[in-house]
């Protein structure tokens, strides 16, 4: 059997048996989609595949640096840190071809953990559109610079003078490509046994930065593909002494790095509800409110898009990166890109997102805003023409300028607390707020160069 024709439980123990595997890899996300995961013994594993097992529920509690939130109240000190309910996850059966024969599961926190469990989220945000007779389809593109240093070296270097594998612009060079053929191949065909395929995979522009876009699934399983496309990368990378990053902008002198999202909706008979040939441009009254929607709640639900202090230094104008909630039609500067096409292909572009996103808690606010303005048939504003940082929004669709506000935005949104959940929105505004806390303890380079001496 192959992994990925695991459906069920009873399948998921044939194959373990049939490999005779003594251990089997398996993994949750955390608040900002880091992959937390253990090796399980062959027993415990098919055991856990019918009662679920017990993960301590401090991977809920704690930033990507392992540091406790002080501020949350599902865990913490307070509840002495206990084991919360974990269901693996059949059907997400992986390859691990960089660990010969072996095997990887996701899983997913449930009651009562799953009310802030990212793929949870997603999951109730899912429902929310079959309940509307809606289904999802998504695909994630990432651009993530690589570079010829390790773990090691780059705190040796205090993160300073890194060396990017390649030098200069050359944006979709052959060049770059080709000299580099072997690190391409291998990850094109990591996707393919990992199922996370690539569409595309190119150089942007920038020292040894690449893109690449997922193939294309229903939403969820395109989380999933995200979740595993930016650790296996990180792997690969590592494994022959590089590094890659998906940091939204690690440097001052190059573009940020974007992590867009495209969304389309079926109806129950698998046919496009954002195509209407009788329609201006071919886009449906229920494309017209999605995009209603989107737009309406991006201000409210930045900071589950923009989820680090990092998110907000690419959010400047020039550098290919929205800084309103505008759309347009095949206009790129905006934060939501309508394309138009067959209907196979029409679909919405969330571009406002950047590589440093949480796939599960990015593509449930993208299409839970979505679908909150078809519900609610929330008409978009006027589509941008041309630049879109050239023009001067309404108040109503100014992004908030720090993760502190964003927070404190997501927080006070009624219509985050309906789609999402009392309990995600205050956990997961908490976490961000302690995000930005912890930034504003240290003391950066730009400000000891500033002040030291002249203030």
């Amino acid at each position: 059997m192959k992994a990925r024709e695991v459906k069920t439980a009873a399948d998921a123990r044939q194959i373990v048996t049939e490999r005779e595997l003594e251990y089997v890899k398996v993994a949750v996300t955390d608040m900002d989609g880091v992959l937390r995961g253990k090796y399980m013994q062959r027993d415990k594993f098919l055991s856990a595949l019918e009662s679920g097992f017990g993960f301590c529920d401090v991977v809920l509690g704690w930033d990507s640096n392992d540091q406790l939130y002080d501020n949350v109240s599902l865990t913490g000190w307070h509840t002495g840190y206990g084991d919360a309910l974990v269901r693996i996850i059949p059907e997400s059966c992986r390859e691990l071809p960089l660990e010969d024969n072996s095997l990887l599961f996701l899983g997913e926190f449930v009651s009562p953990a799953d009310a802030v469990c990212p793929r949870s989220l997603l999951q109730r945000v899912l429902e929310q559109g079959r309940q509307l007779g809606l289904s999802a389809t998504a695909a994630c593109e990432f651009e993530f610079f690589v570079f010829e240093e390790t773990p090691d070296s780059v705190r040796e270097k205090n993160y300073r003078d890194l060396k990017n594998i390649s030098p200069g612009f050359f944006g979709y060079s052959m060049l770059r490509n080709s000299v580099f053929s072997e690190f391409y191949e291998d990850l094109l065909e990591l996707g393919l046994k990992m199922d996370f395929p690539l569409e595309g995979l190119h150089t942007e522009t920038g020292p040894g930065v690449l893109e690449a876009a997922i193939c294309h699934s229903d939403a969820l399983a395109a989380a999933d593909r995200a979740a595993l496309f930016k650790t296996y990368t990180k792997i690969l990378a590592q494994r022959q002494n590089w590094m890659a990053t998906f940091m939204a902008k690690w440097s001052l002198d190059w573009p940020g790095q974007s992590g867009h999202i495209h969304i389309s909706l079926t109806d129950s008979n698998g046919e496009s509800v954002f195509y209407d040939a009788s329609k201006e441009k071919n886009m449906s009254e229920k494309m017209r409110h999605f995009i209603g929607g989107q737009q309406a709640l991006m201000p409210e639900i930045l900071c589950m898009i923009s989820p680090t202090v990092n998110s907000f230094s690419r959010l400047i104008p020039g550098f290919w990166a929205p800084t309103s909630a505008s759309w347009g039609v095949e206009n790129r500067t905006c934060a939501l890109r309508a394309i138009l096409g067959k209907p196979s292909a029409q679909r919405v572009e969330y571009r406002i997102a950047a590589a440093d996103i949480n796939p599960y808690i990015a593509v449930a606010a993208a299409i839970g805003s979505g679908l909150w303005g078809i519900e609610n048939q929330i008409e978009p504003g006027k589509p941008v023409v041309g630049n879109a940082y050239d023009v001067t929004f309404p108040k109503k669709y100014q992004l908030p300028a720090t993760l502190t506000e964003a927070a404190g935005r997501l927080r006070a949104s009624k219509p985050a607390r309906s789609i999402f959940g009392d309990q995600f929105v205050d956990h997961y505004s908490s976490t961000r707020e302690w995000e930005e806390r912890e930034f504003r303890k240290h003391i950066t380079d730009w400000e000891m160069a500033r002040y030291f001496e002249i203030i």
